[in-house]
């Protein structure tokens, strides 16, 4: 399973260094800077998530920082935390107006942190926790290990079940060849990236009911998305 992908934007280099060994040690795959201006960009180069974005930052500020990843499409979904310093309400109202999630006022507890991002993960990825999954027509039980498509079971082989569940987790999302390579069959894998062609001809072959459309997109020169509905 790849490891969540999480951005940590905070110029505060001691927390910042703080924040990063604990998500690390929980098992996320962290990205982190001071910079709003790199921010973006890091965001748009390897969407990730979720963000823990702080207010009061170098370059753009993290409220526009939020206010942009908001308005484009490739990350207009992911998941914001907020950090700030500033307590009043109208900050903390304006925070959420602008595209956040949720809010942590300074000085907080690293432990209240983590437990947020675990919460919103589950919201946002609830096969982490066992629980059923629901894309579009598409139900996967992963305690059961079933998956079902307007009500009818469907059998699908070992790696096309992982595969399938994997784009539940994050509907709609773009992945490359590479980057399922990695979720799929796990990092450094020796599989040929053409082997995930193969998988997703099977995948679309055992999901496929007569007159329904396909869910999974194929974007030339990007990779594969399955649909939300």
């Amino acid at each position: 399973m790849l490891a969540a992908k999480l951005l940590l934007v905070e110029d505060d280099p001691a927390l910042s260094e703080l924040l990063e060994y604990r998500f690390k040690n929980e098992g996320y795959d962290v990205r982190s800077t001071g910079d709003g201006d790199e921010a973006l960009v890091l965001a748009s180069e390897d969407v990730p998530d979720l963000i823990i974005l702080d207010w009061m930052i170098e370059g753009t500020s993290g409220i526009e920082v939020c206010r942009r990843l908001r308005r484009d499409k490739e990350t207009a979904h992911v998941p914001i935390i907020m950090l700030t310093a500033r307590e009043a309400e109208d900050d903390r109202v304006r925070g959420l107006e602008t595209g956040a999630d949720d809010y942590l006022t300074k000085p907080f507890s690293p432990r209240e942190l983590l437990a947020r991002v675990a919460a919103v993960m589950r919201r946002i990825r609830p096969a982490l926790a066992g629980e059923k999954v629901d894309v579009g027509d598409i139900s996967l039980d992963p305690v059961a290990h079933k998956v079902e498509r307007r009500g009818k079971s469907l059998q699908l082989g070992p790696t096309e079940y992982r595969l399938l569940k994997f784009f539940m987790e994050s509907p709609g999302r773009v992945f490359s060849r590479g980057q399922l390579l990695d979720g799929v069959w796990g990092t450094g894998s020796e599989i040929e990236l053409r082997t995930v062609d193969v998988h997703i001809r099977r995948l679309r072959k055992a999901i496929d009911i007569e007159g329904v459309k396909d869910p999974i997109r194929t974007v030339r020169s990007a990779g594969y998305a399955l649909e939300p509905g």
